[in-house]
């Protein structure tokens, strides 16, 4: 599943092409290594073995999952050689994408790419309730929404339960991506809720502010419908 601005470019790159019917080469239908090898790396599952007279390594997303696609290629004189050079592969690219996080000045905390938002959305066990959360709040902008709102676009019967629902998504997701989770100094907010967004104004002492989506998840949100 496809689910993005320096990562934005990313996203409005791939929103140009994305209603474009895909060429089908010559070889699609048996780019498959007869003899495979499954073994993992992180949070990826590997698959090798000799194709074309060629070894070849190649990373999917993990099972348990619906999502679906190759992660990262690479090639070697052996088998072995094959896996150690997408390791490295996929090793080099966690580390750029670290390294590209930007600094949210509200908790200093580090916020992922859309294009990691993406993966991450993609693959984690978000409940239907989560997703509609996320949604909604994708839609909604900079002007964000209220708890009740949020709530409402969920089907939850209190902000409570939303605010839970959406603190809880916001840990999986950074469970997923191996990021920290940090507070946003809000005593009534949950752990896990500011990776994913942040408060914004307050109308008055008794309003805790419009949950707002980070721009790189509202990208991802949005590239993936």
């Amino acid at each position: 599943m496809a689910l993005f601005v320096a990562a934005g470019r990313a996203v409005a790159n791939r929103e140009t092409f994305k209603d474009k019917p895909k060429k089908k080469t010559k070889d699609q239908t048996q780019d498959t290594p007869s003899s495979v090898l499954v073994g993992k790396h992180g949070r990826y599952q590997i698959k090798s073995g000799l194709l074309a007279g060629e070894y070849v390594a190649r990373a999917f997303p993990k099972p348990p999952t619906n999502a679906r696609g190759l992660i990262a290629e690479a090639r070697g004189a052996s088998e072995e050689a094959a896996i150690a050079a997408l390791h490295d592969l996929i090793d080099a690219r966690e580390t750029r994408r670290i390294e590209e996080r930007r600094t949210d000045a509200r908790t200093g905390s580090a916020i992922p790419s859309a294009e990691e938002y993406a993966e991450a959305i993609g693959q984690v066990a978000l409940s239907r309730p989560q997703r509609a959360m996320l949604l909604a709040l994708s839609q909604a902008d900079n002007n964000g929404l209220t708890d009740m709102q949020m709530a409402d676009a969920a089907g939850y019967k209190s902000p409570a339960s939303a605010n839970r629902s959406f603190a809880a998504a916001g840990l999986l997701v950074a469970n997923y991506l191996s990021a920290e989770t940090a507070s946003d100094g809000a005593q009534h907010d949950l752990e896990g809720a500011s990776f994913l967004g942040f408060r914004g104004a307050q109308r008055n002492e008794e309003d805790s502010g419009n949950w707002v989506l980070h721009l790189e998840l509202r990208d991802a949100v949005r590239f993936a419908q």
